[in-house]
């Protein structure tokens, strides 16, 4: 995402810099109606760019002491390249099996959506299924500030404000700053009852990947303008405003919450004890083994087919295993393609197959 610096008002300028507002204290304001007309002034200083809000319980910080936003699939200080490996696989999975039950449930637009990853991702992310490279914001101030005090113990919370590019379909792609903005009530069917209440949009990078030269590129604190501290009472909102109530947030008898919790349940499912998550883990680590030892025989080798192929020639007494780790690689295929056409009994065999493969080699 393309670093930006926004314009301040007066009053946040004597706290803060546009340059230095991720690391400073959050700028501390009374009431709804404060922030309210903060943000009308911040909107006119900053006529490029469209504001949007997310609330939080906390500021989280990265290593250098700013605030930070990662989408769930990049998040953890040190995230390695199997684990990343294993969350793109998990999200293909959870994909997969969401596509299949919208369309035996007959949800409406199930055609389309089959053909839209982004429209798949959107729903796991926004209904907390698996870790996507997409980051939930709202362009309600309102919805911000509610959830920012949803089931929060601390005596304050915190409001962002992000500059976005102005957006012009359900789903903008910018190239330009290197962002994507998905407005969920354009894409979601009327039976996903939470993005509508919510007024959700999701954000990402243009060009998303498991692969990245500089993970800060990821961080939405390159587009972030300003930061407030609000206290978590019910005098913040004053008689003139209420807090959105939780089960407003979270509606009832939400057609899309029911089918994405049958998924969350089949990601996690204890399968005797193993389950997809440990196989794919197990995968990641093993294929890294896998291309590092055939990259010392032949430096240009960028896959597991031709690492494998690789090995087999310069390392014979491996053959045995290799051709094992060959029909695993079939299975594992079919695992993250189509998940749902495999047994139980089945993924715990091969699990267990892949362990042992793993530790002989």
């Amino acid at each position: 995402m393309r670093k930006i610096y926004g314009k301040l008002t007066q009053e946040l300028s004597r706290h803060t810099t546009p340059k230095t507002v991720g690391i400073d204290a959050g700028f501390p304001i009374a009431t709804y109606r404060d922030l309210v007309e903060q943000i009308a002034k911040l909107s006119f200083l900053n006529k490029d760019y469209l504001l949007f809000f997310r609330g939080q319980k906390n500021d989280y910080k990265n290593k250098v002491n700013s605030s930070t936003f990662y989408p769930t699939i990049y998040r953890e200080e040190y995230l390695t390249q199997p684990e990343l490996d294993y969350r793109f696989d998990k999200l293909q999975s959870a994909s997969k099996i969401l596509v299949e039950l919208f369309k035996q449930n007959k949800i409406e637009g199930h055609t389309e959506f089959q053909r839209k990853k982004l429209i798949q991702w959107s729903l796991l992310q926004h209904y907390e299924v698996t870790e996507t490279p997409l980051l939930d914001i709202t362009q309600s101030l309102r919805v911000a500030c509610s959830f920012s005090m949803l089931g929060n113990t601390e005596d304050t919370a915190f409001i962002y404000v992000f500059g976005l590019p102005y957006y012009t379909n359900r789903i903008s792609v910018n190239s330009e700053h290197d962002l994507i903005n998905i407005r969920l009530l354009s894409i979601c069917p009327p039976q996903a009852l939470r993005p509508y209440f919510q007024e959700g949009y999701l954000v990402g990078t243009d060009d998303i990947t498991n692969e990245y030269v500089n993970k800060a590129e990821l961080d939405l604190n390159t587009r972030l303008i300003a930061k407030f501290e609000i206290p978590n009472t019910e005098k913040f909102w004053g008689k003139e405003f209420d807090k959105i109530p939780d089960t407003a947030l979270y509606p009832q008898n939400d057609t899309i919450e029911a089918i994405c919790r049958e998924i969350g349940q089949e990601l996690v499912s204890d399968i005797a004890p193993l389950n997809l998550g440990e196989f794919l883990k197990l995968w990641t680590e093993f294929e890294q083994v896998i291309l590092r030892d055939a990259r010392k025989f032949k430096r240009e080798v960028h896959n597991t087919r031709d690492a494998m192929l690789t090995l087999m020639k310069y390392k014979e007494e491996k053959y045995g295993l290799l051709k094992e780790f060959d029909y695993l690689r079939t299975f594992r295929n079919k695992l993250v393609h189509n998940p749902t056409g495999i047994s139980n009994e089945e993924l715990r065999k091969m699990t267990m197959n892949l362990k042992q493969v793993k530790n002989q080699y």
